[in-house]
Parts: structure tokens; C-alpha cells; sequence
């Protein structure tokens, strides 16, 4: 059980990675995968299904349900490839824990099979933190969004191939998983929050060189 319950109406910032730091992506079809479900799991509790067996054509697009009643809201997230980050509001009593229950179960199910392994994909429970601030929900919004480039994965943000709501904050495409606009709401333009995210790249980057210095040397 967790020591705190997780409140409806508060916003968390939900996170797990792959056992062992392995990676949970092994191509663009399984960051597709995820993000289907995603859309599909606040709204839905019965299983994801693809209109044909996704072992075959890893091409075909998913049945999407958006539908009423949504458990969760997603204001932000980051798929990397050996995890990810959501910036969620919790909408009914247990919304974040069915909904990363069924996402993280159905997506392992999904890994496992597609690629013929077994055992746990997760690192047990997802982890979550309150977001008690407007302050400190702008800069968990930054922090996910700076994933990919402070990782040296990309040195573009705009060019992260990979789910990210940043560029829908951007307003440069339209995602059906997110909306930004409370966040988006404490700044005069798109262009502002841009700038927001981008002044605080350097120290990010910092930052990660510094994690893996200790985890080198916890090693």
C-alpha cells in the first residue's frame, strides 16, 4: 500500500522505468503501442485491441475510444525509451491507480508477447509525487519536457520523434493524450513558455552529467 493516498482532484507527477534500466521501447511501433493505450485507459476499462492482431503489421492503427468519463486528466508527459513521466490529475477516487494499472499491464502484456519474453517490464509500482504549487507545476512541466535533451537524445527538442506533449504545447500539433492548458494558461503566448522550458537547458543537462557521475561511482 502506499503511505499517502492519492487524492482526486490533486495532480501528481507519475513516473516508472523498465527493470534494471532496461530499456521499455524497442521501436517507434511500441512508443505508438503505449500512447494508444494511454488514450484508451481514461476512459475505458476493457482490454485495448487493435482491429487486427498487432503480431502481425506493426503498421495498423488501434481502435481509439475517447468517450465520457474520464478517470484521469494528462497534463504533460515524456515516453523515453526506458521510461516515462506523466503529469496527471486525478479525476474519480482511484483514477491514477486503475488507470497506470491497467496502462502498465496491458503494455507489458503487449511487450512480452510481441517479443517473446517474460517477466516484469516495470520497476514495480509506478512513483508518484503531489504537485502543491503552481510553481512547482510549471517546473515538474519543464522537467519532463527537458527529458530528451538533457538525455543527449535529441539537441532539438522540436526534432524528439517520440510522445511528448511539448510540441502540442507549442501549438504545433494537435495530441489526443494531453491538454496543456492550465499550465499554459501562466504565460502570455506559446512563444513564452518555450523560452521558459529552454532557459533552464544547460542546468538540466548539468544536472544529468552529475547523476551518472554517482551512479558510475556507486557502482
Amino acid at each position: 500500500m502506499r503511505k499517502a493516498p492519492l487524492v482526486t482532484g490533486h495532480v501528481y507527477h507519475v513516473f516508472n522505468r523498465g527493470v534494471n534500466r532496461q530499456d521499455i521501447f524497442f521501436g517507434k511501433p511500441d512508443y505508438k503501442r503505449f500512447f494508444e493505450e494511454a488514450v484508451h485507459y481514461k476512459t475505458k476499462d476493457n482490454k485495448f485491441s487493435y482491429e487486427r492482431s498487432f503480431l502481425g503489421n506493426d503498421n495498423e492503427t488501434g481502435s481509439l475510444s475517447l468517450g465520457r468519463g474520464a478517470r484521469v486528466e494528462i497534463l504533460a508527459y515524456c515516453l523515453m525509451p526506458n521510461h516515462f513521466h506523466f503529469l496527471i490529475r486525478q479525476l474519480e477516487d482511484g483514477g491514477i491507480t486503475n488507470y497506470m494499472r491497467r496502462l502498465a499491464n496491458g503494455y507489458a502484456h503487449y511487450i512480452n508477447v510481441k517479443y517473446k519474453r517474460v517477466g516484469h517490464l516495470f520497476t514495480g509500482r509506478f512513483k508518484n509525487v503531489l504537485i502543491e504549487t503552481d510553481e512547482q507545476l510549471l517546473h515538474v512541466s519543464r522537467y519532463i519536457h527537458l527529458n530528451p535533451l538533457v538525455s543527449g537524445i535529441v539537441k532539438d527538442l522540436k526534432t524528439f520523434s517520440f510522445p511528448s506533449s511539448y510540441l502540442s504545447y507549442l501549438g504545433e500539433n494537435e495530441d489526443m493524450l494531453c491538454g496543456g492548458g492550465e499550465v499554459l494558461r501562466m504565460f502570455k503566448s506559446a512563444e513564452d513558455y518555450e523560452k521558459f522550458v529552454l532557459d533552464q537547458a544547460d542546468y538540466g543537462k548539468k544536472l544529468e552529467e552529475m547523476k551518472h557521475l554517482l551512479l558510475d561511482l556507486e557502482q
